[in-house]
């Protein structure tokens, strides 16, 4: 790909980069629990005639070989991947392509558990190949996905030391920059592994970083690409994922059809895409048909049970009316973000004007993590919420750094201005939020415009 893609993200400028999910955009959800009762080693995976017998197996194998009760796509991956291993044990690359198949399995399900399993397969090509490039970068992954982002970093750095022309190794090491927030050198990294392989992985990422700078007309441009190389007819799923990434660059513009029309393509070749539910579900709220919003949500959560999808589903049957149905979701919300999430918990906590010391500790614990500008607004908001004025405008003005043009980020910065004595430049933010995108948030939107019908001396 030529340099010119990210030449707007490398340029000089008071700008760096951000990533993730909160910002109700497009970024990494998987989030940290416990191993999944799933995942565990199982003796009912009989294997096959030319492996060795089960009590021979290593525990990072029969890890590595733990039994799926389920049937999806991903379950038959796995399952298809585990009897290649069993039938020649003794091939590196073929438990390389198994742990990228409980990759495939933790993403689907939500449940980071199964990088556990991921983790064993690297784990068992290592143990023979120390330098095992494929299996190297599948590890990085489990340690992004596991929140070790300086030992992701650490690990990335290693393989592109040893190994150059890895794209891989450079779009991890572009994720853990993220994570840290450290965007120049993310976007150095990502732009390396675009020159490398112009491919669907690197063209989505160098999307991402163009979104996050401000520039949605090269997002657009770049994400078509994505598209264009996503064709793979065997797995849909990665095209599907773009489809949506675009879809959400439209809807945070405020342009309800033209997402709309993006998530039903990425349904096409992908039926219950869980992302492709929840931006379909956006949609409706957008157009106030709560119980369909409530119906869309609903079964996304049931196929990924993301802490965000939970708090979207509680918000739907709010606005239709069931105020039973959405206490029992935002009680999933608290209930699985204190496991699961710490961070978007600490965001729908300041954001319903819940238990604002909890939602402080939460942000200020992920922050010691990660210091990408969602952590940084959640921290803000938290900080908003506690009645912490000076601290939350500092923080909110780092996370505005980047110039990102998202609405829910906007409205923030406007209300903090306004609470530090900022009116008007306050409230010229938060119209600003409402124009680019009226539903952002089902409580922040309805803030934001009491906020502007409020008589407040300006400043």
């Amino acid at each position: 790909m030529p340099r010119h893609c990210l030449a707007s993200l490398v340029r000089p400028a008071n700008l760096a980069l951000v990533a993730a999910l909160a910002l109700g955009a497009f970024g990494c959800s998987e989030t940290k629990r416990a191993p999944s009762p799933a995942a565990e080693a199982s003796p009912a995976a009989a294997p096959a005639t030319t492996a060795e017998p089960e009590e021979a197996l290593t525990p990072k194998q029969k890890l590595a070989l733990a039994r799926l009760p389920g049937v999806s796509g991903a379950d038959k991956m796995v399952t298809e991947a585990q009897q290649a291993a069993r039938r020649a044990p003794g091939k590196d690359d073929l438990w390389v392509a198994l742990g990228q198949a409980w990759v495939r399995k933790a993403r689907q399900s939500a449940d980071p558990g199964f990088y556990l399993n991921a983790d064993a397969c690297a784990d068992i090509a290592l143990e023979r190949v120390p330098d095992h490039k494929m299996a190297l970068d599948l590890k990085g992954l489990v340690l992004l996905n596991g929140h070790r982002f300086e030992d992701a970093r650490a690990l990335a750095e290693r393989v592109v030391a040893a190994h150059p022309e890895d794209p891989m190794a450079y779009g991890t090491l572009s994720d853990a920059f993220l994570e840290l927030g450290r965007y120049d050198e993310a976007t150095a990294a990502a732009q390396r592994m675009v020159d490398l392989k112009p491919n669907l992985p690197s063209y989505s990422r160098a999307s991402y970083l163009q979104w996050l700078r401000g520039d949605v007309v090269g997002a657009k441009q770049t994400a078509r690409s994505a598209i264009d190389a996503g064709r793979d007819t065997r797995d849909p799923e990665p095209r599907s994922w773009v489809l949506v990434q675009a879809a959400m660059i439209f809807l945070g513009e405020g342009d309800v059809d033209g997402a709309d029309a993006g998530f039903d393509k990425a349904l096409e070749k992908a039926p219950e895409f869980a992302p492709a539910l929840v931006g379909k579900g956006r949609v409706a709220m957008a157009k106030k048909d709560y119980a369909r919003a409530a119906e869309l949500f609903s079964r996304a959560h049931t196929s990924s049970p993301l802490v965000e999808t939970a708090w979207l589903l509680g918000d739907a049957r709010a606005k239709a009316g069931d105020d039973k149905g959405a206490a029992e979701a935002y009680a999933i919300v608290e209930r699985d973000g204190k496991r699961t999430d710490p961070r978007t918990l600490s965001l729908f906590l300041s954001t319903k004007d819940r238990s604002p010391e909890e939602a402080l500790r939460l942000a200020r614990e992920e922050y010691e993590a990660r210091k990408d500008v969602v952590t940084e607004d959640a921290l803000a908001w938290a900080l908003f919420r506690a009645g912490k004025i000076k601290e939350a405008k500092a923080s909110i003005t780092r996370a505005r750094r980047l110039g990102t043009k998202d609405a829910r980020l906007m409205y923030h910065h406007g209300a903090i201005l306004v609470a530090a004595g900022e009116v008007t430049k306050g409230k010229k933010l938060v119209a600003e939020a409402l124009a680019l995108w009226p539903t952002f948030d089902a409580t922040g939107a309805a803030e934001a415009r009491a906020l502007l019908d409020e008589r407040v001396a300006t400043r």
